[in-house]
């Protein structure tokens, strides 16, 4: 039996480490160093909020996104189990090529690791593969470095190349007043928000073994659940509808849609049922509603901004719900008393 404690004072992320405004403030000040600009074919198209860059190549834009899978992998870690973990580096590469209506194509993962361990790289390997499979994209390099002086586990990452006609290219500059937000549900925590994730679990008593109500899975296996991967949905909705904006509904939660046209607001008043992990964390660690969806995903992997018509029809497919849509004003906002945990 679990001794189970409840904080008092509510948990956020900055608490439990993470300040979305110093990464935020961190990342202008590399990129007010990055002044270069190459000369000749492959120029990089100049742009802002994309959550991946474009790269102009004669008929068509080439596109890079890099990202890791975070603390995830401590979870991975403590249950010994490392056959899903790179499904994760797929899906949180490919899931931010997809948001400017980009194919996947081509892939290189970096594992960074204390000491080499042939189970613990194969194991990896595994969901690697399964996620390449999912998204229809080749693995066609990759760096496996040991550095026992730097690194005390595993660290994974990697960076996604994929093409996209230029005609066919989603910024979500087209998004407009009227238009209709459409989500698509998410497999639970997917890959952000795992340090305040695992710091309210372990401050309530629970280990990453242990069962907890509310949830099917032990608390690890809970968060261990792949994130989904949505390259097939939305390459197909992309292909039959009008789509204005694309937004990968990863670590700042709602504060993703701020990276689409910025004079509207984006409003959810018909939000998701969230998985039930959140309730849970939501109730041990005492987390806002606020903080909440501004951290995690709450259910709404991924969103699609379209005209009404098209966002209509994309709603009725198995998975998606129109749950808001683009108003006058600024910024995105949630009415919090529609905002209902699963019941546990």
């Amino acid at each position: 039996m679990v001794a189970v404690t409840r904080k008092t004072e509510g948990w956020t992320y900055s608490k439990a480490g993470v300040n979305i405004d110093d990464k935020s403030s961190a990342i202008d000040s590399l990129v007010g160093e990055l002044r270069y600009r190459r000369k000749g074919r492959g120029t990089m198209v100049p742009s802002k909020g994309l959550f991946a860059s474009l790269i102009d190549f004669g008929d068509v834009y080439l596109t890079l996104a890099t990202d890791g899978v975070g603390t995830k992998l401590l979870v991975a870690e403590e249950l010994g189990i490392w056959d899903t973990v790179g499904i994760d580096c797929i899906a949180m590469n490919v899931n931010d090529t997809i948001c400017v209506g980009a194919e996947p194509m081509s892939f290189v993962d970096y594992v960074a690791i204390g000491k080499p361990a042939g189970e613990i790289t194969k194991a990896i390997g595994v969901g690697l593969e399964k996620g390449a499979e999912m998204s229809n994209m080749e693995i066609v390099g990759g760096e496996i470095a040991v550095l026992p002086e730097m690194v005390n586990g595993v660290d994974i990452s990697g960076t996604c190349l994929g093409f996209v006609e230029k005609d066919r290219v989603v910024t979500g500059k087209e998004c407009a007043e009227g238009d209709l937000i459409v989500a698509l549900e998410a497999t639970g925590i997917h890959s952000n928000g795992l340090t305040l994730a695992r710091k309210v679990f372990e401050d309530a008593g629970y280990s990453m073994k242990d069962g907890c109500r509310g949830l099917k899975k032990t608390v690890g296996m809970e968060l261990l659940t792949p994130t989904a991967i949505y390259v097939k949905e939305v390459l197909g909705i992309l292909a039959e509808h009008e789509v204005h904006g694309l937004v990968n509904i990863t670590g700042g939660g709602l504060r993703n849609f701020l990276r689409l046209n910025p004079a509207h607001r984006y409003t959810i008043s018909e939000p998701v049922k969230p998985n039930p992990v959140f309730g849970v964390i939501a109730e041990l660690g005492n987390v806002s509603v606020k903080e909440m969806y501004q951290t995690f995903n709450m259910g709404m992997g991924f969103a699609i901004v379209a005209p009404e018509d098209s966002a209509e029809e994309i709603g009725k497919m198995p998975g998606a719900k129109v749950v808001g849509r683009v108003e006058r004003g600024k910024g995105s906002y949630f009415e919090p008393e529609k905002l209902l945990y699963e019941n546990y």
